[in-house]
């Protein structure tokens, strides 16, 4: 049982940090999962400190992440339509069949919807897709670099506990 649900927590994990670049899966929430699943075992100990901490700040990452790229669209000029075209943009740039979708399709839909708002003002609409993209670029590092910590403990907890493990 340890051993699936070792291997059930390196996937999450994998998965995670993969969700932390697209946006339909929530990379810091599934790689605090893998670390869940990891403290199910019976081999390792439970630390209520490090699931708790770790929760904490996945919560504070997860919220942020919807936060930045709006914030970074009003930042630079934007409007709700902008915002609302960024949203829109992320959806669609996942199941567009376009290489990197998913990063230009919120840049798009932030200047789609900027132009909707005010269709002759194209340079503020510009700079508000600016701001749209580079708060989404913003958000995504910041999940990958959560995610990626989170990997590096689920490693070393497993290397700790390995002769329990295996």
């Amino acid at each position: 049982m340890d051993l699936l649900l070792l291997t059930i927590g390196f996937l999450c994990m994998i998965v995670g940090v993969f969700g932390s670049f697209l946006p339909v899966l929530p990379g810091p929430s599934i790689s605090w999962l893998g670390l869940l699943f990891l403290y199910f075992t019976h081999s390792v100990p439970n630390n209520y400190w490090i699931l708790g901490i770790t929760f904490v700040i996945m919560l504070v990452v997860t919220i942020l992440d919807y936060l930045i790229p709006a914030k970074g669209t009003k930042r630079f000029g934007g409007s709700s339509y902008g915002i609302w075209g960024t949203n829109i943009g992320l959806i669609v740039g996942i199941f567009a069949p376009i290489p990197f979708g998913f990063i230009i399709s919120p840049f798009l839909g932030a200047f789609i919807g900027e132009l909707l708002y005010d269709s002759k003002n194209h340079q503020r609409a510009l700079k508000a897709a600016t701001g749209s993209f580079i708060g989404f670029l913003a958000g995504s590092f910041m999940k990958f670099v959560v995610c990626i910590i989170y990997l590096g403990l689920f490693l070393h907890i497993v290397w700790e506990n390995k002769s329990n493990l295996f």
